[in-house]
């Protein structure tokens, strides 16, 4: 069975870097995009300048103020963001249809049937980043490997600006030595757990039976048990015709405050939003996704009486499905936020864009 090549591209700080570019004067300087100081927000990213002084992404903007107190405190473009997105993957396209978006500033590639530069993947990876710097003036980082998971892996080593390849001779190997805290999957409660049961690195996981991870980790046995031996047989997924509008992320470290997580549901919302206005489309149905730190993973959605893409109005519905949850006792890893239902916006000129970042209050 031939070896897939799968790339994972992966902007650098994006949202920051978007803002360093626009904003010469920000350039070298820590730029936190976000949350003001004074109000409940928290930190959607921030330039690697920042990232010095401890800052993080889903950190209380009140914290990185501490932390940082010269800091370039910025409110998210989202609507920006996406143009320079649509632009990013406007390159991958060059290459291969077989793309799957995981955010506006990543996604996979699936470039195994590829003839370019011999077929070699790492080549083609220079190239992809070569052409999105001169298409956006912006630095990507790369991972190369014959799975997705380890390419999501490899796309971290060398950053910013860099790539790291995975051959599948050296696929095990790689796992054996890595810290289970340096695996993607594997959150700050996770890693936790693990090194209580004395699992310290991938040769420590590959250990374990899969009964043993399933008495300890339940539905994500399975993935463990497979990722130890450096195994990950998920194929890449392209966008297939939009029957729903959605966005979410995986938090950097897990989150239990419910304030933080309705600051990050907003983002979310907003990124939604601008993606309905943009299509000129409406939505009839909420959907609200989150995965807690061992990795159970839950929906909840309701219907509007009549269809709308009004971001108050879907912000407070999605407070009402936070009720119906755990939030705010089990800590959180990943927030979606998904609208079905599509309909044909007649009245998009009298949608008003809400701040996101301000609002003191609920």
């Amino acid at each position: 069975m031939q070896r897939r090549k799968i790339i994972h591209i992966d902007m650098d700080a994006f949202f920051a870097a978007v803002e360093q570019r626009d904003n010469p004067q920000w350039k070298g300087k820590p730029v936190i995009v976000g949350g003001m100081p004074d109000s409940r927000g928290v930190v959607a990213t921030c330039s690697y300048e920042a990232r010095k002084f401890g800052i993080h992404s889903a950190m209380s903007s009140s914290r990185a103020y501490k932390l940082c107190p010269q800091g370039v405190f910025v409110k998210p473009r989202i609507s920006d963001y996406q143009q320079v997105s649509r632009q990013i993957h406007s390159v991958f396209l060059q290459y291969t249809d077989l793309v799957e978006p995981l955010s506006l500033d990543e996604a996979y590639l699936d470039v195994s049937q590829l003839e370019l530069f011999k077929g070699s993947a790492t080549l083609i990876a220079e190239d992809i980043r070569k052409k999105i710097f001169q298409k956006t003036a912006l630095t990507a980082s790369a991972g190369i490997s014959y799975n997705k998971f380890l390419a999501k892996v490899a796309s971290d080593m060398n950053k910013p600006n860099g790539q790291f390849v995975i051959t599948p001779e050296q696929g095990e190997a790689f796992v054996a030595q890595l810290p289970v805290g340096k695996f993607y999957g594997v959150g700050k409660v996770t890693e936790k757990k693990m090194h209580e049961h004395k699992i310290f690195t991938g040769a420590d996981l590959k250990n374990k039976s899969l009964q043993q991870l399933g008495r300890l980790f339940g539905k994500s046995a399975q993935y463990y048990f497979d990722i130890a031996r450096g195994e990950d047989h998920r194929p890449v997924v392209t966008q297939r015709a939009r029957k729903s509008i959605g966005s979410e992320t995986t938090l950097q470290s897990d989150i239990k405050d419910e304030n933080e997580i309705k600051h990050i549901l907003q983002l979310l919302t907003e990124e939604v939003c601008v993606s309905l206005r943009k299509k000129q489309l409406c939505a009839k149905t909420i959907n609200l996704k989150v995965k807690y730190h061992d990795f159970e993973q839950i929906t909840r959605q309701t219907g509007l009486d009549n269809y709308s893409c009004d971001e108050r109005l879907f912000f407070n519905v999605l407070c009402l499905l936070l009720k119906k949850t755990q939030i705010g006792k089990k800590p959180v890893r990943l927030l979606g936020v998904s609208v079905s239902d599509l309909g044909a916006d007649v009245l998009s000129s009298s949608f008003v864009q809400l701040s996101l970042f301000d609002d003191k209050g609920d």
